[in-house]
């Protein structure tokens, strides 16, 4: 991943070049931004522009020894810690136990959510942490010299799912780290990373993208209509990831809007039967699909009240496609009266589901609850 494969985020791509030449390089930073900003293409690309061999004014050379090991993700110091789950086989897994899957996956797309990550190593019903026995992995791979770069790079998406005895133990690497240790932390929920490690990184804030962004990306990756790229760059609201989902339709999309639609038709009927059946249906999903329907429902939620609000003429409603028209006779059930209880059953649902409770029991407590809010 270059710089120049990067459709936008030109300021922050400035300061990390300028960081490198003027030597200012803060052996811990945190990437923090919204879903879809970029934020590990971002990471990607300035670890590499690190490690080139023969760095131009703007981006790394892309054919040096150290550009082409990057490219397949496999120099040897750059190493990489993300969510992993635990199985019948490894009950203390770390990052490397899924690292042939995690380089072919990232390959395709630095643009990707933690829900399409584990989908595509199919948790089932786990979550998806940086657990404790990662720690010790951390602390012998940095332990090491350098193989051929200056800097040895370690990128932690997603600190937030960090362990906190996985963090404890980091901390002091983290604070005094071995000579040319450089620490990538990407997050999507900065307000959830520990506060200790979050004390220790310098901040890097990404916004999202612009629109005009957006819309060539989808033209020039997917070849998608003029049109059709401006309207979903439009409602995308700087979000790259559901740009293309919104693009190629994707099923998880759709899925979420149905289970959406439903719970809010039974809700509304005080149909309890049917009720007990959809908490007992999506009970069945796994636990990272179940947030991703809350977290999706969230989002429903805001854009309906935007409409209730009359805000689609302030262009802050972002909503196409099925969406919109179901959202069109739907908005006028949320208002201002509800929004903030309906908000926060689904938030508490999430941080139930989060903490491993009984999904079933869960998700039959948020549709009664609905039931009661929604008229």
């Amino acid at each position: 991943m270059n710089f120049s494969q990067i459709p936008g985020q030109k300021e922050t791509i400035d300061k990390l070049i300028r960081s490198v030449k003027e030597e200012r390089v803060s052996h811990a930073q945190l990437f923090s931004g919204p879903e879809g900003c970029g934020s590990l293409a971002l990471a990607l690309a300035y670890a590499r522009y690190v490690s080139c061999e023969n760095r131009s004014e703007n981006d790394s050379c892309g054919i040096c020894k150290s550009c082409v090991k990057y490219e397949k993700m496999i120099h040897p110091d750059l190493h990489f810690v993300f969510p992993v789950i635990k199985s019948k086989k490894d009950s203390e897994p770390v990052s490397d136990s899924y690292i042939v899957e995690w380089r072919e996956f990232v390959k395709l797309s630095p643009y990707f959510t933690l829900n399409s990550w584990l989908n595509s190593i199919e948790v089932g019903n786990a979550q998806g942490l940086i657990f404790a026995s990662e720690a010790g992995e951390i602390i012998k791979k940095l332990s090491l010299k350098t193989f051929e770069s200056d800097f040895k790079i370690m990128i932690i998406w997603l600190p937030e799912k960090m362990h906190q005895a996985t963090a404890n133990k980091l901390l002091k690497m983290i604070e005094e780290p071995p000579e040319k240790t450089l620490f990538l932390l990407v997050s999507d929920e900065v307000d959830k990373v520990i506060p200790t490690i979050l004390s220790r990184c310098q901040l890097i804030k990404i916004p999202g993208f612009r629109d005009e962004e957006i819309s060539k990306f989808l033209i020039h990756k997917f070849n998608a209509d003029k049109s059709k790229a401006s309207e979903i760059a439009g409602i995308s609201n700087g979000n790259i990831i559901r740009a293309v989902e919104l693009l190629q339709n994707e099923d998880s999309s759709l899925l979420n809007l149905e289970n959406f639609k439903r719970l809010m038709r039974f809700a509304w009927k005080r149909d309890i039967i049917s009720l007990i059946s959809w908490s007992e249906e999506i009970s069945l999903t796994g636990r990272e699909s179940q947030k991703s329907f809350i977290s999706y429902s969230l989002r429903i939620l805001r854009e309906n009240l935007m409409l209730s609000l009359n805000q689609l003429k302030n262009r802050l409603v972002f909503l196409a496609g099925d969406e919109a028209v179901f959202s069109n006779n739907f908005h006028s059930f949320i208002n201002q009266n509800n929004i903030y209880s309906l908000t926060e059953e689904f938030n508490i649902a999430y941080s139930h589901i989060e903490a491993n409770g009984n999904a079933k029991i869960i998700f039959l407590d948020l549709a009664l609850k609905v039931t009661r809010l929604i008229r």
